[in-house]
């Protein structure tokens, strides 16, 4: 199995964290995310132990919500010693009605809204991260009308290409993400936030991707926030507590991905970061990252039930699902591959070719494309693999399909943590 929390019984099913896809199904419906708690802990507990292990005292991983905003995330990365990376005031609320402590949350956003940062402020937000010059204005004019000063980020591009899928590249230099270092605005944006009577400078944020597997990127971005950290303190006396470093390390969705070495990286990081300050006369600063794939995406399974078979002689074998781009709209969206099996049976040979289709009326309505799987059968369970982050973030109820429930899996036991959508839901805002 690609994850190693899956198993098969002796019935030939499917068996996620100890627990059997037919039960599940059985007690919760299909369409169906199913989350390991387990997995989940044990790959926040590789970015905490390893920023700990390698990085300055007061150095640790950030969960990006994002990826999964949920109630019932933020117990989980609050116990395992996470703070929280928000980028909306829904997400800011969820975290908080979880009991997050606010202190831990950090606030981005291009396009925070005066009202917007107000709410941040009066929820006790820990630190903002700043975008552009808009903002940094908004923020210390709405600081200093409730008598603060706030702690905060400023965002810089590093003109990194991380080589990967263009929507996912936030590290260019024309992008709509941060100021650019090498245009020479990144100076200015700095100089204005130092100037900025309501606002303390606690360092700096960049972001240059997602699905990174190795560290040389990081590497490269260290290198940039270095030269400019060095530059930035020789004119302007000014040296950064924080370097964010942004995202996590890709994840495995298929065979064909290599396995990431997440300790490994967070070392190759902190030793070429801490010869590089030594060069330029900088102290190591406190090192933050924002995992959230990397947290969530392999701890997650979608189960389906399958309609059947539909031939089209001659071209493909189609298998529909009770699902589709309504829960995970990433094939439709990016062509994102994904790791395809019939749960029913999921000890029978792999040996039918078919493209998994979903129930909405669209045509790019699809999960994979000629893949392998067991030949299945109506009523049949089909399980997608690596499916925790970003598929219930980015649901969505067209034709008025209802989103999922979600379980959560501990030791062998579910919970349910998000209830399934009522027809009744789908209404309650209209009037």
């Amino acid at each position: 199995m690609l994850y190693d929390y899956l198993t098969t019984n002796e019935e030939g099913r499917l068996v996620i964290g100890g627990v059997d896809v037919k039960d599940l199904a059985e007690e919760y419906g299909t369409p169906l995310y199913v989350l390991s708690e387990d997995r989940i802990r044990e790959n926040c507990r590789k970015y905490t132990a390893a920023m700990a292990k390698y990085f300055p005292e007061g150095s640790f991983p950030l969960y990006a919500g994002k990826a999964l905003c949920f109630k019932g995330i933020y117990p989980v990365i609050d116990d395992e010693g996470m703070g929280a990376d928000v980028v909306s005031p829904g997400e800011i609320f969820t975290a908080l009605a979880a009991g997050f402590p606010a202190e831990k949350l950090f606030f981005h956003g291009t396009n925070k809204t005066d009202s917007e940062i107000e709410y941040a402020l009066d929820c006790g937000i820990g630190c903002f991260v700043i975008d552009n010059m808009n903002e940094l204005a908004a923020l210390d004019k709405a600081a200093g009308e409730k008598g603060m000063k706030q702690k905060a980020l400023l965002r810089l591009t590093v003109g990194i290409d991380p080589h990967t899928f263009k929507a996912v590249q936030t590290g260019m230099i024309d992008s709509q993400f941060g100021i650019p270092i090498q245009t020479g605005q990144a100076e200015g944006f700095l100089k204005a936030a130092l100037d900025a009577e309501n606002i303390e400078v606690a360092g700096f944020h960049s972001h240059i991707g997602s699905q990174i597997m190795d560290s040389y990127q990081f590497c490269d971005q260290a290198d940039i926030l270095l030269e400019f950290a060095a530059d930035m303190k020789e004119k302007y006396g000014y040296t950064a507590e924080y370097f964010n470093i942004g995202g996590g390390f890709g994840v495995r969705y298929t065979e064909k991905d290599p396995t990431v070495d997440i300790e490994g990286n967070i070392s190759d990081i902190a030793e070429h970061l801490a010869a590089g300050c030594e060069k330029a006369g900088l102290p190591v600063p406190k090192v933050l990252m924002e995992p959230g794939r990397s947290i969530v995406a392999d701890a997650g399974v979608t189960i389906y039930e399958a309609g059947g078979i539909k031939t089209v002689e001659g071209y493909r074998e189609y298998v529909t699902i009770d699902g589709g781009m309504t829960d995970n709209p990433r094939f439709a969206l990016y062509g994102s591959e994904y790791t395809v099996l019939n749960a029913s049976r999921a000890d029978a040979p792999a040996d039918f070719e078919c493209t998994v289709a979903g129930r909405c009326c669209e045509s790019g309505d699809r999960i994979a494309e000629d893949i392998m799987i067991a030949r299945p059968e109506r009523g049949d369970l089909i399980a997608v693999l690596g499916t925790g982050a970003y598929n219930y973030a980015m649901s969505m109820n067209y034709n008025r399909v209802p989103r999922p429930a979600m379980v959560m899996l501990s030791g062998g036991k579910a919970r349910l943590v998000v209830r399934r959508q009522t027809f009744e839901d789908l209404i309650s805002c209209e009037l």
